[in-house]
């Protein structure tokens, strides 16, 4: 892909243009907003990965002007840790991932690579993890030819899910993607909304989708890998 880091920590700048070029992309680099976003318009990259830090215009601001000039650019956006508002609006206002800043660069690379899956599928309505499908445009789920009643938060829930196979989702995070706030009470929310999914989506089925990876969260995957505790 072609990717235009926007980061005013020059050191980190370089560490992650570098990782990214190793690992068979292109990467550009700009330091701050108001250069970063003139290079986003004007390159068009695939992928922007964007910290919400930066001098002249933060990356809100950057994020922002980029989804009202509907650049088609997936945005990965960086923030320091426990910036939890922060990442929200992000999210709300168009950003497709998020990283918490201190990472790892294997970590950052795995989530370029997630997006890319994401962007290169080539059915961009549908999204297909075994027998389950989900139309996103119908919003409607089958599996196995069986139509799925869902209401719309399952369907939200499912979708951030099925985005990215394999991955799992710790429950704070699937609350700053669903519902769009976190505190301890909503992550007690997302283990009803997982048991009602099960019920719904797994019931039938000898191979369950929807998996507990133990401490970690929750992951939708055809082929369970990791030590899983289904509840």
């Amino acid at each position: 892909m072609r990717i235009l880091v926007i980061e005013d920590e020059l050191q980190l700048a370089r560490h992650v243009a570098r990782a990214l070029i190793r690992h068979g992309h292109e990467a550009d680099q700009r330091h701050d907003g108001v250069t970063g976003l003139a290079a986003a318009l004007e390159q068009q990259p695939d992928l922007v990965v964007l910290d919400l830090n930066l001098p002249g215009l933060d990356g809100l601001e950057v994020l922002g002007q980029l989804r009202k000039a509907r650049s088609p650019a997936r945005v990965l956006i960086l923030t320091a840790r426990g910036e939890v508002e922060h990442r929200i609006k992000g999210l709300r206002a168009g950003a497709d991932d998020y990283l918490t800043k201190p990472f790892a660069l294997e970590e950052l690379v795995a989530r370029v690579e997630a997006l890319a899956r994401r962007g290169s599928t080539g059915a961009a309505d549908m999204l297909v993890v075994g027998d389950l499908r989900l139309d996103l445009q119908l919003r409607r789920v089958v599996r196995g030819g069986q139509p799925i009643a869902l209401s719309p938060r399952e369907i939200d829930l499912l979708q951030v899910l099925m985005r990215e196979p394999g991955r799992v989702f710790s429950r704070t995070e699937l609350c700053e993607r669903v519902w769009q706030r976190v505190h301890e009470y909503d992550t007690r929310t997302v283990e009803v909304f997982i048991a009602r999914l099960r019920k719904k989506v797994d019931a039938g089925f000898d191979v369950p989708l929807i998996q507990t990876v133990r401490s970690l969260g929750y992951s939708v995957r055809p082929n369970p890998g990791l030590e899983v505790n289904p509840r």
